[in-house]
């Protein structure tokens, strides 16, 4: 039997998998690869075919659904660790991709061929139990998104997300965060001049000052 741990060094990241069977490892070494990408690449494209399962070594990308008249909708972030919950589901159901991505900080990733993905999921427990776990685990984090959307409105949200920063002042501009909402530039504008106006941020150009963090989370419970 080869000694493959030389060449599955990256199972480090995924603790979840240090018990992978050893036909499962060396079905890994076979056939993985790993690929970079700089800030701006598009990872795939809505409607596009899915060849392989996506496990994130390092750096960040963003999941998104562009509506009919140009609109974006984030649906959520893959960060180092994680896998994309949208590859999943189009592996598992042989479909095409029902959203897009691109890389918001320079990616590190291993790619796992579909027919390898299929047969680790039928040959190893250890890889079905992952897959399915964190499967459920992003599931569960898209109904979130879908909550909010729904029954929330669009002050709460940019509370939410200006909240979830996690820092005094965020440089962000107005349009990144309507894309982030699904909605205008001049709607996200308009609800941060009234935030402003209430004493609960502060606007620069391309800053935002945070200057009441309890007022902005009593907006973003409401």
């Amino acid at each position: 039997m080869p000694n493959t741990d030389n060449n599955l060094a990256w199972l480090e990241l995924f603790p979840e998998l240090s018990q992978l069977e050893q036909n499962a490892r060396d079905i890994l070494a076979k056939y993985v690869r790993t690929v970079e990408a700089p800030i701006g690449t598009i990872g795939y494209r809505e409607g596009t075919p899915c060849g392989a399962y996506v496990m994130r070594l390092s750096g960040r990308s963003r999941v998104y659904k562009m509506s009919a008249n140009g609109r974006e909708i984030l649906l959520y972030r893959v960060s180092a660790g994680e896998t994309c919950v949208i590859t999943t589901t189009c592996l598992l159901g042989n479909s095409d991709y029902p959203a897009s991505t691109i890389v918001e900080e320079p990616i590190r990733d291993v790619l796992i061929p579909a027919a390898a993905f299929h047969q680790l999921m039928l040959d190893s427990n250890v890889f079905r139990k992952f897959v399915m776990t964190n499967y459920g685990a992003l599931i569960s984090d898209l109904i979130v998104l879908l909550d909010e959307v729904a029954f929330h409105n669009l002050e709460a949200r940019l509370a939410k997300v200006l909240l979830d920063a996690n820092a005094a002042q965020i440089s962000r501009t107005h349009q990144q965060i309507a894309d982030e909402l699904g909605t205008a530039r001049e709607v996200v504008s308009r609800q941060l001049k009234r935030l402003e106006q209430k004493g609960s941020v502060s606007l620069g150009r391309g800053l935002i000052e945070i200057i009441n963090r309890g007022a902005l989370e009593k907006v973003a419970n409401a």
